[in-house]
């Protein structure tokens, strides 16, 4: 056996446990699916790298090569073992190690195309054209998600209940009130520092904390949107717009918004394809995220949140330089 050939039946066996694993990890991501388009797009993607297991398989062993069968098995538990870990991990991490992934079977699928063309393997080269064309596909569409995600999704992929805690959600939620904390923390941390804990102003400071406090306490109890509404009005009335920002965009996050809140007027009266051409027009991705989370909320038509994402997914494109 030639050395190229030797090199050519290790990269197919490589790209078959990575493949493998892709497949696995594209049908863990369906049930995380914001929409039915995008469900079927994954699915479709599944049986895709199940079939090109298949396809490379075929020229391993038309070149002498024999398939590792315990490399199935592996590519299956290395899917498991990233979808256990990466629910700890906030979900733009997850979706990276799914970059991560693809661009690893770009590059192989790449070298593979020289070493086949160096060897004169035609259907070697033939079947790496198209990997190399399916995963800068698969390339493209994570690093729009990504960029989804960075411009304040939602994404076309739904984090699991545990990354929202590790993540984006939380991170909404608890703005109000993290701001609030930090807020007072340094307050009374500057007061300290300067000497001035018996003054008139360390008493007001630390009596806001606890007056603070019992807001959190109450919060805690009461809806979240009436008390994310609450947050905005009081931060509203003592002037800090930064605070009624945080609670106002909390309650965006979460739909819980009124309807003559929404960047498109008389949205309730509006039909679904009515919706539909309104949301085309929407080129702010914090309007789109208003929007989906209200639709979500309220109405949940697939077709509108399907358009909404849709439109976004546009704004991503543009943004990270992809064309549409």
């Amino acid at each position: 056996m030639s050395n190229t050939n030797a090199k050519l039946i290790n990269q197919l066996r490589a790209l078959v446990l990575l493949t493998q694993t892709e497949e696995q990890v594209a049908r863990t991501r369906i049930s995380q699916a914001r929409t039915d388009a995008v469900r079927r797009e994954l699915t479709q993607n599944a049986d895709n790298a199940a079939a090109r297991t298949l396809e490379i398989t075929d020229q391993l062993r038309a070149l002498g090569g024999v398939p590792d069968v315990v490399t199935p098995a592996i590519g299956r538990l290395s899917a498991v073992l990233k979808a256990t870990f990466e629910q700890v991990a906030p979900f733009e991490e997850a979706l990276f190690t799914d970059l991560q992934l693809e661009h690893q079977l770009l590059d192989r699928a790449t070298y593979l195309k020289v070493l086949a063309d160096h060897a004169g393997e035609t259907e070697v080269r033939k079947l790496a054209e198209k990997l190399v064309e399916a995963h800068s596909a698969t390339v493209e569409w994570l690093t729009v998600v990504l960029a989804e995600e960075a411009m304040g999704g939602p994404v076309a992929l739904v984090p699991t209940p545990v990354q929202k805690v590790a993540g984006g959600v939380a991170r909404a939620v608890n703005a109000p009130v993290r701001f609030w904390a930090n807020t007072v923390n340094n307050a009374v941390d500057t007061v300290r520092q300067a000497g001035e804990e018996t003054s008139d102003r360390f008493s007001a400071v630390t009596d806001r904390a606890a007056a603070l406090s019992d807001a959190v306490r109450e919060s805690l109890t009461a809806g979240r949107g009436a008390t994310l509404r609450r947050a905005e009005q009081v931060a509203d009335r003592e002037g800090n717009r930064d605070a009624a920002q945080a609670a106002r965009s909390a309650r965006e996050e979460l739909g819980h918004v009124s309807s003559d809140e929404l960047p498109i007027q008389d949205y309730d009266s509006l039909t679904v394809n009515e919706a539909v051409k309104r949301a085309k027009s929407l080129t702010k991705p914090r309007d789109i995220r208003v929007v989906i989370a209200y639709e979500e909320a309220h109405k949940n038509r697939a077709g509108v949140i399907s358009a909404l994402q849709t439109q976004l997914a546009s704004l991503a494109k543009e943004a990270v330089g992809v064309q549409s």
